[in-house]
């Protein structure tokens, strides 16, 4: 059975250091010279990461069908055919996404069985010492071998565990010892991407016999909400000796500086075989608090010491902070009230799958900072520890939550399975591993499980409660729910939990169910544990008109729009929840779903190749979306103006566009080309409890409960949060000025772009400044001859590398993409694409090229890095060209996944492309189903056809109308130009063919564009 002792120490010193070298040696079967761990000097933990062999023994199952990995734990077994992977590792993220057997939960990655194997040679200075192997999480299912024997299982991903290595290892220095983990990923068994694999670090830690416990010290600040700074010290002393020992325990303290600045000594009794607590208190004079804003960290030292001799040091950071959640007055830190401005964040990485890299990880968490984040969710499981570490140090506060599902499931093969016997295990895990961050305000026990609404629901609550406050009383146990959209009926499940917890964290409820909750509930605080989903693609709007919109389903052009206007039937609009939160003091503040788009869940659509989220703020490659600027504008204070939409190229001369602007000043003026078009101003507002802010007057129209059709604050307010234009298109220079007190203080500019020309590099994030590590994240942009991106460009970017490094994968933030991210080849998306360059440890400088055909490649050089892996992501990687599909018929706009364009060639009258969408109601919007002004429909072919005429099949009804209009073009070198002399002969009846007859062309394409008063429907397109 596993060490089920907390983890999460950050350990002094790891083996490796001063006198404690370790040196891999060539890999070979069995007998070959195995990874040597020399005898360390007070060394305790060493990097168990590199060196790993894998195999994956099944891509498509959990079984071993032919039984070649039967022996696959055992010592002898050759795996000299093995690939050399460096761990966090995720093998589903090499794989090309597919659809067979996976799903879009997944993103259409596949899972299976994998093993891995690990040989090493240990010293026979480590004779007598305890030796264990800690890992931080494998998905999952682990088993884990030693020598062929079973040491345990472990079957939830997201949470650490231990294995004593000390009974079954050879310390002789010559005999080779082999650690094998088999691991499974059974689809479905999550409902996002997970990756597969040992996704997080492995580390071997040696100790003498008395130690300090795994996870084995708790720090607490009890006096500093009075300003004292008292730290209580809790150690657990293990002793794995035959005799009682009395150890004498002391802690430092040492200041973010690195100087002492307070000790602590008690002495304690172990008796043989158990553990005992000691606890110190040292006391600190005028302690330094951890805040948001900065995040000071203090360090305690403990040693254990027997015999005047000092058996063990352990170190963990903490800080000096405050947080109270106020039923009314809302969250404060240290004494300041502060609204939670939070993202949920998936535990992915983008191209990187489930693989955690910590410069990855501060490179996402700057994006956020950026867009005014100071809290992040853990959706939905505990966090990588590197998460936690990255976050005290940024000064991000954290929701760490257990589950996504307790006793019922929502997938066949999620946590479900094991929560009767393992939930209290890893929850306790879950607390022990991030206890001592000051980072952690909120312990979450799930989100939306389905128990909650279950007779079964309170019980289940309280045995999860009782385990995080064994542990932690210090912390609000909460948990997020989408089943309490109304007041619950006094006795009922969902009323009996939440009088258990400290608070709830509510999942889109609108602002009238809130209000109804806190008045029910004066006790309890409440939040919102996800807001808004509004779904967007970067770069693509539609409709600014409509407050919510039909999708594409067009293949090729499924994406949504960046106006805040695209709405599943459960969410809400990005300016609605803002606003919202903004009003209710009472409210702690909110979680956005989501901060970055993630693999899997790609929600509106459900058909392969779209395979990640549409949800982010940041898309999943890192580049942020309009809605990141939304936020932004409410979130921070500093002067910014945004302009929407990001593209002044790609519209028709004349075409009225919607110019919307994001800013946090409240005086903005837009110009064209050098001419004013107009000032335009926010109304400086003040919440009811004195806040102020900014809105304008003219009416949201964004709430249908409300009597004035729009979210009506309680001072009166009605309106929006962004300033508008309706511009005619005229190829330029368009630029928003915001001006505060008549001078100008940020401005932003879009300028029309010519022909690609060019790519650039750039390794520069939002926000400022360029996070160095093991990870860089290069921006590829394609510009005109003047610089400017080209947001129609495309092309097919190839990354290469000389240096130290090498290309960890490559991503464009189109959701709608099928080939994988592990490969250098990638094509851009709106102008831009991301390459992941991981730092292969080497020295020397990392040059970047990026090149496509008939553009002039970009070049980058940053310096190397001694961090790094050589066999991490990437290193694997195989380049699968994607086959070009060649749709034969196409359309600008599919209105449902049944009336596809290539309906139009099936022979079936019954079938049919239409443009015709039903958007179903939100809790605040109505159903909406508005015809289209104008869509387009499509032949092409292979080689260039002689064309005379086009015939369609109109289907006409009491929904489905004749175009009013209709103008036909062909593909040219130019473009697109229209046929001449078009002559119409128009059907009789529904269905009847409509003749398009014009002077012969010869080409490859000919469109037929329809203005039309009512949804169209075309049952056979045929050209001749």
């Amino acid at each position: 059975m596993p060490d089920e002792e907390p983890s999460g120490l950050r350990r002094r010193v790891v083996l490796g250091g001063a006198g404690a070298a370790v040196a891999t040696a060539a890999v070979v079967p069995v007998a070959r010279a195995a990874e040597v761990i020399a005898p360390p000097s007070a060394a305790r933990e060493s990097d168990f990461t590199t060196g790993w062999r894998f195999a994956l023994a099944n891509p498509d199952g959990v079984t071993d069908p032919g039984g070649r990995f039967a022996d696959a734990a055992e010592p002898g077994f050759d795996d000299s055919a093995w690939q050399i992977v460096d761990v966090p590792h995720d093998w589903s993220i090499e794989l090309p996404p597919t659809e067979q057997g996976t799903d879009s939960g997944s993103g259409f990655f596949r899972g299976g069985l994998g093993w891995y194997r690990k040989a090493f040679t240990l010293p026979p200075s480590l004779a007598g010492r305890r030796v264990s192997v800690e890992f931080d999480g494998v998905y999952s299912d682990a088993h884990v071998y030693l020598n062929g024997e079973l040491l345990g299982h472990h079957p939830y991903a997201y949470t650490g565990f231990a294995f004593d290595l000390t009974a079954a290892l050879h310390t002789d220095g010559r005999t080779p010892d082999v650690l094998a983990v088999r691991a499974t990923n059974p689809l479905p068994s999550s409902r996002w991407y997970s990756g597969s694999g040992i996704f997080r670090r492995v580390r071997l830690v040696v100790t003498d016999p008395v130690h300090v416990a795994r996870h084995g010290t708790f720090v607490t600040t009890p006096d500093i909400a009075a300003g004292r700074g008292t730290v209580r010290v809790v150690t657990d002393v293990a002793n794995d000796s035959g005799a009682a020992v009395t150890a004498e325990v002391r802690t430092t303290v040492t200041d973010p500086a690195g100087r002492a600045v307070a000790t602590g000594t008690t002495s304690v009794a172990v008796p043989a075989g158990v553990k005992a607590k000691a606890a110190t208190t040292p006391r600190v004079e005028r302690p330094q608090l951890w805040s948001t804003s900065a995040p000071r960290l203090y360090r305690v030292r403990t040693d254990v010491v027997v015999g005047g001799r000092v058996l063990d040091t352990t170190t963990v950071d903490f800080g000096f902070r405050h947080a109270e959640f106020h039923p009314d007055n809302g969250f404060s830190l240290n004494g300041e009230p502060m609204k939670l401005r939070g993202v949920n964040l998936h535990a992915s990485q983008g191209a990187l799958g489930a693989v955690i890299d910590p410069a990855a990880l501060e490179h996402q968490l700057r994006l956020m900072l950026a867009m005014g984040v100071n809290a992040v969710r853990t959706a939905h499981n505990p966090p990588d520890p590197q998460l936690v570490t990255v976050c005290e140090r940024l000064g991000i506060l954290l929701m760490v939550e257990a589950f996504d599902c307790w006793r019922t499931g929502k997938l066949a093969y999620d946590y479900h399975r094991d929560f009767d016997e393992w939930s209290g295990r890893d929850i306790a895990e879950m607390v022990h591993a991030a206890k001592n961050s000051p980072a952690v305000v909120l312990w979450s026990i799930g989100n939306e499980v389905p128990d909650a609404s279950m007779a079964g629901g309170p019980e289940i609550a309280a045995g999860l409660i009782a385990a995080v406050r064994a542990i932690d009383p210090t912390r609000p146990v909460v948990m997020g729910t989408d089943r309490y959209r109304s007041v619950p009926a006094p006795g009922s499940p969902q009323d009996l939990i939440l009088q258990q917890l400290d608070g709830l964290g509510v999942n889109y409820n609108n602002a009238e169910s809130v209000d109804g909750l806190h008045q029910r509930y004066p006790d309890k605080f409440f939040f919102e544990s996800e807001t808004s989903s509004e779904t967007s693609t970067r770069g693509f709007y539609q409709e600014p008109e409509l407050l919510n919109t039909g999708e594409n389903h067009t293949p090729g052009k499924r994406a949504t729009s960046s106006y805040d206007n695209n709405l599943a039937p459960w969410t809400l609009s990005g300016e609605y929840s803002l606003k919202k939160d903004r009003d209710r003091k009472y409210c702690q503040g909110q979680f956005l779903w989501a901060g970055q788009d993630y693999l899997g869940e790609p929600t509106p659509y459900d058909v392969f190749p779209v395979k990640t989220s549409f949800f982010g703020a940041v898309d999943s490659a890192g580049l942020p979306k309009d809605a990141f600027h939304l936020f932004r504008s409410q979130w921070t204070t500093a002067p910014m103006v945004h302009l929407t939409p990001m593209d002044w190229t790609n519209h028709r001369p004349g075409e009225s566009v919607a110019v919307w602007v994001y800013s946090t000043v409240d005086t903005v003026e837009l110009v064209l080309n050098g001419k004013s078009l107009g000032v335009r101003k926010f109304d400086r507002k003040t919440t009811v409890d004195g806040r102020p802010y900014l809105e304008t007057s003219e009416p949201a129209g964004d709430d249908k409960n409300a009597p004035s059709g729009s979210y009506t604050s309680p001072n009166g307010g009605t309106g929006k949060l962004h300033l508008t234009w309706t511009v005619p298109f005229a190829p330029g220079t368009l630029t928003a000025i915001a001006r505060a007190g008549g001078r100008e203080v940020a401005r932003d500019e879009l300028v029309t772009a010519g022909p690609p020309r060019a790519v650039r590099l750039g390794v520069d994030a939002p926000g400022g400044g360029v996070v160095a590590g093991a990870m860089t994240f290069v921006t590829a942009s394609v510009v005109d001859a003047n610089g400017v991106v080209v947001p129609g460009a495309e092309p097919v970017l190839r990354f290469t590398v000389a240096g130290p490094g090498r290309v960890a994968g490559v991503d464009n933030g189109r959701q709608e993409l099928a080939q994988g991210y592990q490969q250098p080849t990638i094509p851009a998306f709106h102008g831009l694409a991301v390459a992941v360059i991981a730092a292969t440890g080497g020295r020397g400088p990392i040059t970047v090229t990026a090149s496509a055909p008939g553009l002039v490649p970009g070049k980058l050089t940053f310096p190397g890095t001694p961090l790094g892996q050589r066999h991490g992501p990437g290193a694997r990687a195989v380049e699968v060209v994607p086959i070009p599909v060649v749709s034969t018929a196409d359309a600008s706009y599919s209105g449902a996944p049944d009336t596809l364009p290539s309906a139009m060639l099936d022979g079936n009258p019954a079938t049919g492309w239409s443009n015709h969408y039903s958007k179903p109601a939100t809790a605040t919007l109505n159903a909406v189903s508005r015809p289209r002004a104008e869509d387009w429909v499509s032949l092409a072919w292979p080689s260039a056809q002689r064309i005379a005429a086009v015939t369609a099949n109109f289907v006409v009804d009491a929904k489905l109308a004749l175009p009013v209009a209709v103008e036909v073009a062909y593909r040219t070198a130019r473009g697109f130009e229209p046929v001449r002399n078009l002559r119409i002969t128009w059907g009789t009846g529904s269905n009847d063919p409509t003749s398009f007859a014009f002077d012969p062309v010869v080409t490859t394409q000919v469109r037929v564009t329809m203005t039309a008063r009512g949804f169209l429907r075309i049952s056979a397109l045929l050209a001749r």
